[in-house]
């Protein structure tokens, strides 16, 4: 795995990896133009994972990255092909970037209260349960509620 920061050439694959039948009840979907604006924002950094034929198979975005709070949010993760390790293998050097690198205090997530494999991963990276914030994102024309998790510097290893 190889995970860089992503360039404007990235988002066609960014936008195919969120159409994908495996993001598509997780994941929101922006448009081509929302995503080069959100990385084109100084509160903003994509990462993607390349395969060794240097496909892009997942990406992730952290947002809040100019808050004085130190509280960043892991605003998206998504992988192609789940179930394979590499989830896991990106949010741990997510978590590193975070903290060593840029310096966070708190790093946040939100994610679909029915989404159990993306929170028993959080849970057993160390993320901690924060509540729930009740029908704050809609599918297929029903509310969900999500819930709300971090880690904080101290508990990071």
């Amino acid at each position: 795995m190889r995970l860089r920061i992503a360039v404007p050439a990235d988002v066609p694959a960014i936008v195919s990896l969120e159409g994908s039948p495996i993001a598509r009840d997780y994941v929101g979907r922006w448009s081509k133009e929302r995503h080069l604006t959100t990385l084109d924002s100084a509160d903003a950094r994509y990462y993607v994972s390349e395969t060794e034929r240097g496909d892009v198979e997942a990406y992730a975005i952290l947002r809040g990255l100019s808050e004085d709070s130190r509280s960043i949010e892991l605003k998206r993760i998504v992988v192609g092909q789940p179930e394979r390790g590499t989830g896991r293998r990106i949010l741990s050097e997510i978590l590193r970037i975070a903290f060593r690198e840029l310096g966070a205090h708190r790093l946040f997530l939100d994610v679909f209260e029915d989404n159990a494999r993306a929170r028993h991963l959080y849970e057993s990276l160390g993320f901690k349960y924060e509540g729930v914030m009740r029908e704050s994102a809609q599918r297929d024309g029903r509310w969900y509620n999500l819930h709300l998790m971090s880690m904080l510097e101290s508990e990071y290893n």
